[in-house]
């Protein structure tokens, strides 16, 4: 008997944004058991429009299907060079493959990639990693992900909070404080403007205001916004994502009212409450950095740590691109940063930020 004919994989470039492409590409990552939303062309295309960069799809094609893709954005930044992400401005992404051998073939058609459009520079978060692959460099030490099972019911979900950050939460339900959902244009401008404070006062400069829009139109009924307000004045906001049961508050922060009225202990646990009622199981508290303040508030809250695997690829010849906020060349930044005035920094920031991916 013969042995069933298969084809040899073709690689192929492809541009999320055009219909028939999105849609082969989405029906793999749905079909994947390890994809992410920033696997999703919706993803793709909402941050290429909402930075002004581009994006683009690296696949592995077998006949009609795929056997594998990696999604990438192409950034160019004045301060910050040029790179492809895997993927820009999320915390997930690499390669999605289904069978051995597959990355490796998809990880040199990145490099040739980088080469032809001048990005000395490849950043992989997730995904299968290129160990022991010239040029790359492999870390398992630098951020960890924080993710939870949610409790069965509302007094059960406030149980599980450990005593001393239940205590926090316990102060914020009783402050005269409301909540809010929604993704109209008043749920936008309130969680830009908690958004834009907050990312000031940590030295950080704010993304546009674009691409929020764009990421909850392309994710839809996927996305909504959670604001705490306070006396009629918004103090704490997050912009979440909703992935296969799992609930992800991604670009979210408070005033510096927010911290004495524990409107950010409300608002997460609030978020708990409100992604239970929606129909998910997990909460997603994201990535942060080894040893950061963020990490160890989501320890605080009951989160165990789980190392994530990061990559990155340099040139022949190019140095390695620093965009980390936490590295000393960055420090003076940061530091100038936060002593700008808000306006200026809400003027200035979206053109800088677009090139942090």
């Amino acid at each position: 008997m013969n042995a069933p004919f298969r084809h040899a994989a073709t690689p192929v470039v492809l541009d999320p944004a055009e219909p028939d492409a999105a849609a082969r590409i989405e029906a793999f990552v749905a079909s994947h058991p390890e994809a992410t939303p920033f696997h999703r062309p919706a993803w793709l295309t909402a941050v290429a429009r909402g930075s002004g960069n581009k994006a683009l799809v690296l696949g592995l094609e077998q006949g009609p299907d795929f056997a594998a893709v990696f999604p990438l954005l192409e950034v160019h930044s004045p301060l910050f060079g040029r790179v492809l992400v895997s993927s820009g401005f999320g915390v997930g992404g690499g390669v999605l493959a289904t069978g051995r051998g597959q990355a490796e073939a998809l990880f040199a058609l990145a490099e040739d990639q980088a080469l032809r459009r001048s990005c000395p520079t490849i950043e992989l978060r997730g995904g299968a990693l290129p160990e022991g692959r010239a040029g790359w460099h492999v870390r398992h030490d630098s951020h960890c992900g924080y993710v939870a099972d949610l409790a069965a019911d509302d007094e059960a979900q406030l149980l599980w909070v450990p005593r001393k950050q239940r205590a926090e939460v316990r102060k914020g339900l009783a402050a005269e404080l409301t909540v809010s959902v929604g993704s109209a244009q008043t749920d936008r401008d309130a969680h830009y403007a908690v958004y834009a404070e907050s990312v000031r006062n940590l030295g950080t400069p704010v993304f546009p205001k674009r691409l929020f829009a764009e990421v909850l139109d392309a994710f839809g009924a996927d996305a909504d916004i959670l604001t705490v307000s306070h006396l009629g004045q918004p103090v704490a906001s997050a912009l979440s994502l909703y992935h296969r049961g799992t609930v992800m508050p991604y670009w979210g922060g408070g005033t510096h009212a927010a911290r004495k009225l524990r409107a950010n202990d409300r608002m997460y646990f609030e978020l708990m409450l409100h992604a239970r009622r929606r129909g998910c199981t997990r909460f997603d508290f994201g990535r942060s950095k080894v040893n950061s303040g963020a990490g160890e508030f989501k320890k605080n809250w009951g989160f165990e740590a789980e190392p994530l695997g990061y990559a990155s690829w340099t040139a022949p010849g190019a140095e390695a691109r620093d965009a980390d906020p936490t590295s000393s060349r960055h420090s003076a930044r940061i530091e100038f940063w936060k002593k700008l005035p808000l306006p200026v920094a809400n003027l200035v920031g979206p053109w800088i930020a677009r090139g942090l991916a």
